[in-house]
């Protein structure tokens, strides 16, 4: 159960160096520019991972156009659901399929956006046929297709993969987001969705404080995240997988995060990792 942290493409920047300064060995890329999405940026990232020794543990790509962060204007422009960007978007997904595989990355992860809760919503068979398309592209190119969770319930989540019923396809559990829109929590989420976890977002926060805004992120330790009972329920699933802080602030701030949050998550994984031998 290794420990990363969420890095972040940007042209001319080693997106690996910070990572190599926290004295860690893994990371999750993230993307949100499509002109990055090239073979040379590809070499580029690949020359950075080698001279840092840092390994990739999943590519996280975005997409273009407005995206709304709360359960209010959120299911009308987030991710693939909203009939209006999806075209575009399953295309640009596709793209970042293409570049997560030159740069060696064992999967691709992004948000899919609110998936209605009732499946026959025909919104809900349209997110699913577009989920499919990039999964498929996602599974020719030799990787997994994994969906950060928290916009949708973990309920829903569980229906989609079930109904794709595709071997390539997985969970980037985030710890925070079901709480930021107030969707739930990750310990009851496991329940549901466990078996399907391959890595982590680790991040804390609080519930929405109505319900036209998104909850409020935290360091780790200062939110409402348990995450005592998340590490244990991962260690009983047989979680093999990586626990990437992502820290959604700037300047130097989220350095000091981060790097107590390295230590708050270490002594969490060190007791059950000594229970579980």
């Amino acid at each position: 159960m290794e420990i990363g942290v969420l890095a972040m493409l940007r042209k001319g920047e080693d997106p690996f160096a910070a990572i190599r300064d926290y004295g860690l060995k893994t990371a999750q890329l993230q993307n949100w520019d499509m002109d990055n999405l090239n073979a040379a940026t590809a070499e580029k990232v690949k020359h950075d991972l080698a001279a840092s020794g840092v390994r990739l543990a999943a590519f996280w790509a975005g997409y273009t156009g407005k995206i709304v962060w709360n359960s209010y204007g959120g299911p009308d422009t987030c991710g693939i659901v909203p009939r209006d960007q999806r075209a575009r978007r399953v295309d640009e997904l596709k793209r970042g399929a293409d570049f997560a595989a030159m740069i060696g990355a064992p999967a691709l992860i992004t948000h899919c956006g609110f998936i209605p809760e009732n499946p026959m919503d025909p919104l809900y068979g349209e997110t699913v046929a577009a989920i499919r398309d990039v999964a498929l592209h996602c599974r020719e190119r030799g990787i997994g297709f994994w969906f950060e969770s928290g916009q949708e319930t973990p309920l829903t989540l569980l229906r989609t993969i079930e109904d794709l019923a595709m071997p390539n396809l997985g969970v980037n559990l985030d710890t925070a987001n079901l709480i930021l829109y107030g969707r739930g929590n990750p310990v009851d989420a496991l329940e549901v969705v466990g078996p399907y976890v391959r890595n982590l977002h680790v991040k804390d926060g609080v519930f929405p404080a109505n319900s036209k805004v998104l909850g409020q992120q935290r360091a780790l330790g200062e939110g409402v995240v348990d995450f005592d009972k998340v590490i244990k329920k991962l260690y009983d699933l047989d979680f093999q997988g990586e626990l990437i802080i992502e820290r959604e602030i700037s300047g130097p701030q989220q350095a000091i995060d981060i790097r107590k949050g390295i230590t708050f998550l270490s002594r969490i994984v060190e007791k059950y990792g000594k229970k579980k031998k």
